[in-house]
């Protein structure tokens, strides 16, 4: 399994909970296809710098999660067909990324 971060934006017309059913919904299909669906971040509504399919602001959620190449694959696929989501990035995290962060921590503890 790979460790991934998964920047989504959503339209920042709809309801605060319409928006965490959506987090719900992709995290728990991580879950069901063997995955582990990490840290949830919710950043919260902010403006675009240009005009994104007509609107001007989004909501914006960073979720962190471990899973199959195959899974994220499918996840990616959802995101682009699903109509709460403006835009969508999904990252696989380098290993060299993951030592860096591991490391400021190794030296606080």
């Amino acid at each position: 399994m790979r460790p991934y971060e998964v920047m989504l934006i959503f339209d920042a017309s709809l309801e605060e909970e319409t928006i965490r059913a959506a987090i719900d919904r992709y995290a728990e299909f991580i879950r069901s296809r063997g995955g582990n669906p990490g840290r949830i971040d919710r950043w919260g509504k902010r403006r675009f710098a240009y005009e994104l399919r007509h609107r001007w602001e989004g909501y914006y959620v960073l979720l962190e999660a471990t899973a199959e190449v195959e899974v994220m694959e499918e996840l990616h696929r959802m995101l682009s067909l699903a109509d709460e989501v403006v835009r969508h990035k999904v990252i696989r995290i380098p290993e060299a990324a993951l030592k860096a962060r591991a490391a400021p921590a190794a030296a606080e503890a």
